[in-house]
């Protein structure tokens, strides 16, 4: 069980120690500064921050020190021409009953870094971010230059190479709520899955549009969405137009895969072929943000849920971890420890993490908790914290 944990927060960075009188906090990394995210590279131990600079735009910042000091790396930019259905307008001289859904272009521009994941070991120097306007970018050399993965961002159900002229097919990915702040509705990445035993194979789950895999390191990519349900459309099992809130593997059975997804709690044992939901909502079970994975048992998974998308407050104004162990066949709402009334809080899609059985959770409000025993009992760490975006043991 790892002894260190990252957090991501709306004001900087920051390192908490397990020590033999509890668990500490260092000194705030990046202050004032909103961190999206921040990861280790299990590598080499590089730590890695997202930054949401409100007047200089996104940044990537690394530190090689173990949080010490932390350096800007280049700026990553999308190549001129990058562009993107934005919508769809009727011509002039459309009927209305009939229009002809012109496309509407924007030129792409990157608004946030909503994700970085790392290659295999013998990947070395790779890393992905995932970003909004939902482009991948790929580094090969340490994170000092990064590349649009174009083969993703030319997929058919984007609308095809838009480089090379006009839209070949129709753009299937919607936007998300999160690029709101930015003054867009554009579609975002915001998980990147590698599979432990194969480095070349990959998935990507995108807010909106839903699950992608690649078998080839990024040149090809298959939609992996069979069996997702999307309630509130007419099409409820149409093949794009999903909202996975995050995805995540099991590192010792990478066949089972898991998502909170925007209509409930979705696993795969499959490598993503299909899809199955194991929601309970009699139980509270159902919508939420964040889901982790037994490192060796891909049946077992925990997720912080919260009251719905319209009342986005802990379930029933308590707090509580729901863990599966048998594949979301059933479930168990566990809350020893965890504020059972007057809670607000709400976990995002990555603030929610395991190592061996020990787990760690932050919210919006500020509060982070802990478990040693894999969510049988919880402690608080700190009510005053920023709101926490990420969570990541190193």
């Amino acid at each position: 069980m790892s002894d260190q944990i990252l957090l991501g927060t709306r004001k900087g960075t920051l390192i908490l120690d397990r020590l033999a009188s509890g668990w500490q906090a260092r000194t705030l990394c990046h202050p004032g500064v909103s961190v999206s995210y921040a990861s280790g590279d299990p590598r080499d131990g590089t730590l890695w921050a997202a930054l949401d600079h409100g007047h200089w735009g996104p940044k990537l910042s690394r530190s090689n020190d173990g949080g010490e000091t932390w350096k800007d790396v280049p700026q990553i930019k999308y190549p001129a021409q990058a562009r993107f259905v934005a919508s769809y307008l009727p011509g002039p001289d459309d009927p209305p009953e009939n229009p002809s859904k012109k496309p509407e272009y924007k030129d792409a521009k990157l608004l946030k870094l909503w994700v970085i994941a790392f290659g295999g070991a013998d990947q070395p120097g790779t890393m992905h971010i995932g970003t909004i306007p939902g482009g991948l970018f790929t580094s090969h050399d340490g994170g000092e230059s990064f590349e649009l993965n174009r083969e993703l961002w030319n997929h058919e159900s984007r609308g095809g190479d838009l480089f090379a002229g006009e839209a070949t097919s129709p753009m299937e990915w919607g936007g998300t709520p999160a690029a709101a702040a930015y003054g867009e509705f554009a579609a975002g990445i915001h998980s990147v899955v590698i599979d432990p035993t194969d480095s070349r194979h990959m998935y990507i789950a995108v807010s909106c549009a839903g699950v992608l895999e690649s078998t080839d390191a990024g040149k090809t990519w298959l939609g992996r969405n069979q069996g997702m349900l999307m309630d509130y459309l007419p099409e409820p099992a149409a093949d794009w137009g999903h909202d996975p809130h995050f995805v995540s593997i099991c590192p010792g059975q990478p066949e089972h895969l898991w998502q909170q997804n925007h209509c409930g709690v979705f696993y795969s044992s499959d490598a993503a072929k299909t899809w199955k939901k194991v929601s309970n909502p009699d139980q509270g079970v159902f919508f939420g943000f964040p889901v982790a994975v037994d490192a060796q048992d891909g049946r077992t998974a925990w997720v912080v849920p919260a009251q719905g998308d319209a009342e986005r407050v802990a379930v029933g104004g308590g707090l509580f971890v729901g863990r599966s162990q048998d594949g979301g066949e059933s479930w168990e709402c566990l809350r020893e420890g965890l504020p059972q009334e007057h809670a607000y809080d709400i976990v995002y899609r990555h603030a929610l993490d395991v190592s061996g059985d020990r787990l760690c959770f932050g919210s919006t409000t500020g509060n982070v908790f802990v478990s040693e025993d894999r969510g049988e009992s919880w402690r608080c760490l700190g009510h005053n914290f920023p709101p926490v975006h990420s969570v990541r043991f190193l």
